[in-house]
């Protein structure tokens, strides 16, 4: 009998930790998958806007040209209207407008959205509409 209730209880905890693990996979996939990353649509500009789908907060990078090397990322940060946000569900639309900069920000669960665009050394955006 003892032999018995010793499988068992290892067959248990062999279930439980295999749970776990996959419950800790699972997480990690969700935290990987936290930014979206879109393209400026102004044809001649080589910005890509980076969002955090959770706070909906902001920020932009390009390439840019540096004497005697192969160039620099120029990051811009969160400024006026582009950091965090009431915590929801964002992502990121871009217009058709060949000239358009600027990128939107939309909330998923309440249909706001506001225009976000590179303005001087940061990244900023419209307060939010519906």
């Amino acid at each position: 009998m003892g032999l018995l209730q010793d499988l068992l209880l290892g067959k248990r905890f062999l279930f439980f930790f295999t749970a776990g693990l996959s419950l800790l996979a699972a997480g990690q996939r969700a935290l990987a998958a936290n930014y979206e990353f879109l393209a400026a649509p102004e044809t001649d500009l080589n910005r890509v806007y980076r969002l955090d789908r959770a706070t909906g907060e902001i920020g932009a990078c390009q390439y840019g040209l540096k004497e005697g090397s192969i160039g620099v990322t120029l990051c811009y940060p969160p400024g006026e209207g582009a950091g965090p946000q009431v915590p929801s569900e964002y992502s990121l639309v871009a217009s058709r407008h060949e000239r358009e900069g600027g990128v939107f920000r939309v909330d998923l669960r309440t249909g706001m959205m506001s225009i976000c665009y590179v303005l001087n050394d940061a990244v900023v955006c419209t307060p939010q509409a519906k």
